[in-house]
């Protein structure tokens, strides 16, 4: 007998339970589908929280001083101006620079005071927070120069004093000095209060802050390189610079999001593993039952294989028979778990927002074939191997 008509007899025993085939397929189907779901929704994970962290900015530094006490630091030991410029003009990875200062004041519009964080930023400031102008303007160049009183406040904020109404062009009254909002803006991602933006946030020109307070000490400095690879060799060379231009024994903090990438990057991959394991045990139990099921198939199916080896089968081909069956039904549910495994992905994309995209990994589809096609044969072999080794006279005899 070739291989074509050993496969052609497997078919037909499945074609005769069709009900019980399908039953014991169930277990490959859903741990198939299994495997391809959860490495999808490890790589959306993935992706999407690294997507937020790199949005915040993965090739950006901030410094800042140390403050061991309550007691103000001499000013010598305070990061400036100075030092904002000396990094633009001798870090050659660095592509932009930008301070902050902030203060805590209260806005005054028709009599309704409200806490705010006021913020004096340099140039370059909004195009390392990346800050979406969604009303009026930002700073330009002669706002900075000219130290005029504007303002920019945010979302939250604009819609806490001003309601529905455009607050571009009104006035607003912080200390004793009165201020014009030329824009409203917000992060483009959110930092969920980790930075020096909040709610209620006002950001201001650190030129005019610069001004009205008579110092020019920054409590941020913000470093952006041209490529997260250069990140490791400007922190290092960031601190020699403020070292060099400050007392020795001033302390500054430099701070990078690449160790928050790794350690998110590695709390993927665990949860990815631990997902995997759970999907492989579904696979396991799985192939139990196929194991179990063919057992009992062969027990019913003595005299049938009694019979075709009376006829002259030879006991390869009833190995290849019964190994062809469990293939048949673990890689029938692989693909049938795999085209569940894929549609759920694509059907629940629409319902997403549109920048989140919910990838389906081609490596995942061939494991998810691979382990449960393995496993079938793997736990099949044993029913194969004990129907291939009964005698043909005690079959024949068997009831």
């Amino acid at each position: 007998m070739d291989i074509r008509e050993t496969i052609s007899v497997a078919i037909d025993a499945l074609r005769a339970n069709k009900v019980r085939a399908l039953l014991t397929s169930l277990g490959v189907i859903i741990g198939s589908a299994s495997i391809v779901l959860v490495v999808t929704v490890a790589l959306t994970s993935q992706k999407f929280v690294i997507s937020q962290i790199e949005a915040v900015g993965s090739n950006l530094l901030w410094a800042e001083l140390v403050r061991s006490s309550d007691i103000a630091p001499p000013l010598s030991y305070e990061i400036t101006y100075g030092d904002l410029n000396a990094v633009k003009s001798g870090l050659p990875a660095v592509v932009e620079a930008a301070g902050i200062r902030e203060l805590p004041m209260e806005v005054v519009v028709g009599g309704v005071s409200v806490p705010v964080n006021l913020i004096g930023v340099t140039e370059g400031y909004q195009m390392i927070r990346r800050l979406v102008i969604f009303r009026g303007r930002y700073f330009d160049s002669v706002d900075m120069e000219t130290r005029n009183k504007f303002c920019l406040i945010s979302e939250h904020l604009a819609r806490r004093v001003f309601g529905v109404e455009n607050p571009v062009g009104r006035d607003v009254r912080m200390g004793e000095l009165t201020f014009t909002v030329i824009g409203v803006f917000r992060e483009r991602v959110s930092t969920f209060g980790q930075s020096e933006i909040h709610d209620d946030s006002v950001i201001t020109p650190f030129t005019l802050m610069k001004y009205y307070t008579g110092t020019d000490a920054l409590r941020t400095l913000y470093v952006q390189t041209a490529k997260h690879e250069d990140v490791d060799s400007v922190e290092r060379q960031l601190a020699q610079l403020l070292h060099s231009r400050h007392p020795a024994d001033a302390g500054y903090e430099i701070h990078t999001l690449i160790a928050i990438l790794d350690i998110a990057r590695r709390i993927s991959r665990g949860l990815t593993i631990v997902l995997i394991i759970i999907a492989a045990i579904a696979l396991l139990v799985s192939g139990i039952g196929i194991m179990n099921i063919m057992l009992v198939t062969v027990t019913e199916r003595t005299r049938e294989i009694g019979i075709r080896k009376a006829i002259g089968a030879a006991r390869r081909e009833i190995l290849y028979q019964f190994l062809i069956e469990s293939f048949l039904i673990s890689g029938g549910g692989a693909v049938l778990g795999i085209l569940i495994g894929i549609a759920i992905p694509v059907t629940i994309q629409s319902f997403l927002p549109g920048n989140l995209r919910v990838p389906v990994s081609p490596l995942s589809v061939i494991i998810a074939f691979v382990v449960s096609c393995s496993t079938g044969l793997f736990f099949g072999y044993l029913p194969a191997n004990q129907a291939a080794s009964l005698q043909p006279v005690e079959s024949l005899r068997y009831e």
